[in-house]
């Protein structure tokens, strides 16, 4: 079971992270989200992460400029593309870039499983997550978990990760039903919205590896 903790801050938090067991941490490069981190406060934390843990950018719908700026001045591992990037954008950040694309997909209902086709031709990896409300200032890190049912029994030929109100309470049920090898999660290791809990993360990831 690989574990992503997305919405990391600080130094606490990637230590919290890492000693949990988690497979990669996420940066959020948005700012309208809690999460938020500059590039000079990304560079640093991303010096803590030991190797063999990825480091992820989190961006949404993000300039070439943006994106240069960020893949200059941070190590990473792969960039997370979760906007409403269209699977030629996907191609284009994979070639200039040269690093792994993940791509989110919102879900909320079987139809929005289509998209899902496009996308893994061309991403390295795909992010099922919970369609925002369309009032929803985040594309992300709303809390809201889909009907994990529209998944079950399903499989893709690429990676993908299961996100989308993930908790410790609930992520045991979540990969039963899906099926999933990989999960997400940023608000529910939370004490408040972008201040992540040390306790929260060891729980989340404990009850993640118990279904394996």
């Amino acid at each position: 079971m690989r574990v992503k903790i997305c919405g990391l801050k600080d130094a606490q938090g990637i230590t919290a992270a890492v000693a949990a067991g988690a497979r990669y941490t996420g940066l959020v490069f948005f700012e309208k989200s809690p999460r938020n981190v500059s590039i000079k406060q990304a560079a640093n934390l991303a010096l803590l992460v030991p190797e063999g843990v990825a480091k992820v950018a989190l961006t949404v719908n993000a300039s070439d400029r943006f994106l240069d700026e960020i893949t200059a001045k941070v190590p990473l591992d792969m960039l997370q593309l979760h906007g409403l990037e269209s699977p030629a954008r996907v191609l284009e950040v994979r070639a200039r870039y040269g690093l792994p694309v993940m791509k989110a997909v919102g879900v909320a209902d079987v139809a929005d499983l289509a998209a899902l086709a496009d996308y893994e031709m061309v991403a390295d990896q795909i992010l099922l997550d919970a369609k925002p409300p369309s009032n929803a200032p985040l594309p992300g890190g709303n809390g809201l978990a889909f009907d994990w049912r529209l998944i079950k029994g399903r499989s893709w030929q690429k990676p993908w990760m299961l996100a989308g109100g993930l908790t410790p309470e609930n992520v045991g049920e979540a990969i039963r039903l899906t099926g999933a090898t990989q999960v997400d999660v940023s608000s529910g290791v939370e004490s408040a919205p972008g201040l992540k809990d040390a306790a929260l993360i060891k729980a989340f990831v404990t009850a993640a590896n118990y279904m394996r």
